[in-house]
């Protein structure tokens, strides 16, 4: 069993630890002159430090250290957040090339795979278990780099990068429990006290970002831990739980390459129509938007768990529908579907306020 303790002390350290090591981080910024200024892209209109997620590293790295987990590739995922932090910082200073910045990203994937952490195969319904051989290694690559800037990718409003990947690996910390990956815990809990401790600050109006030293990170973490836990169980559809996991970061990237190619625009070149966008053009305010993503990841979230304890195809199918239903939704909000128009997604909201307005003539109708 798990020293329950053990876990709450290192929580706690990692928490305070990001918590207070932003404030110096801060001065460092400013004193590097990692800012992030304003543009025609950005929503925030006024000169914010970067590299916050420097703080999230240093927690996450005590809250680990204090677990002392005993893992044979616990050196090779350190050097590899390494690697990336020190890539998200050089980024957050200089404003690097997409090249460079990817060549970090691989160099962090090549030291994971030489150590063993790769993935090898995956569990797929009628097929079973499907052994990947030479795709092994390119399908590993592809899911670090892939994963990582999916989570910088949607690190555009204040809190949503850090409580996206919160609720993902809270997502991850319960199969991981389940299915007694210690090391996946371990780091699950460091990673979950860091951002919390983090949010404090980052949370709207940020005070600070996480910048491209935090999404990486995050990014990079989140990636590890699917490989040590998710892509090993033997469950119906292992192979789309951590896919579901990530829902939000994932489909956001999906939706955005598939976009811009049906634009004939450049793959890599950042536009204003991200899920996060749509939802801000659409009227919500700034922090509605933030925890609507934040509702829907914990929905993926819920979807996978449900996925990974899945013991008949009936609970797995109806699991499948829910997902389907969001993914339309996602379309819908990023203008891939419809032609600009939100059927699905407007009868929900008109279902939605119906339910408050029964509800508020409930309460007056109780009234004496």
């Amino acid at each position: 069993m798990f020293n329950v303790t053990e876990l709450i002390i290192a929580f706690f350290i990692s928490l305070i630890s990001s918590l207070l090591l932003a404030y110096p981080v801060k001065k460092m910024a400013l004193k590097m002159g990692a800012m992030d200024v304003p543009n025609n892209r950005k929503i925030h209109t006024i000169v914010t430090p970067r590299l916050g997620g420097l703080s999230i590293y240093i927690g996450t790295v005590l809250g680990i250290f204090y677990l002392f987990p005993n893992h044979p590739q616990i050196s090779a995922i350190a050097l590899g957040s390494l690697i990336v932090v020190i890539t998200g910082m050089i980024d957050d200073k200089y404003q690097i090339r997409p090249i460079i910045k990817l060549s970090g990203q691989l160099l962090a994937a090549v030291i994971l795979i030489t150590s063993g952490i790769i993935i090898e195969k995956v569990t797929l319904p009628v097929f079973g278990i499907i052994e990947l051989g030479y795709f092994s290694i390119p399908l590993t690559i592809l899911w670090i780099i892939g994963i990582t800037n999916a989570i910088n990718l949607i690190d555009g409003l204040d809190g949503l990068a850090a409580g996206v990947s919160t609720i993902a690996i809270s997502s991850i910390l319960v199969m991981a429990i389940i299915d007694y990956r210690v090391i996946v815990v371990y780091i699950c809990v460091a990673l979950i006290g860091s951002n919390l401790g983090f949010l404090f600050h980052n949370f709207h109006p940020a005070k600070i970002y996480m910048g491209d030293t935090g999404s990486l990170f995050l990014g990079y973490s989140v990636a590890v831990i699917s490989m040590l836990g998710l892509f090993k169980n033997i469950a119906l559809f292992s192979f789309v739980i951590p896919i579901i996991v990530l829902g939000v970061p994932i489909l956001d990237t999906l939706f955005a390459i598939v976009r811009r190619m049906v634009n004939k625009e450049p793959i890599m070149m950042p536009d204003k129509k991200h899920i996060h966008y749509q939802l801000l053009a659409a009227g919500f305010s700034h922090r509605t938007t933030v925890l609507i993503l934040y509702g829907f990841s914990v929905i993926f979230g819920v979807l996978a768990i449900l996925f990974s304890l899945a013991s008949n195809l009936t609970v797995s199918y109806l699991a499948m529908l829910v997902l389907l239903i969001l993914i339309h939704v996602f379309a819908e909000n990023v203008g891939l579907v419809g032609r600009g128009k939100k059927p699905l997604t407007n009868l929900m909201w008109k279902l939605i306020k119906k339910e408050k307005l029964d509800h508020k003539e409930q309460n007056v109708q109780q009234k004496p």
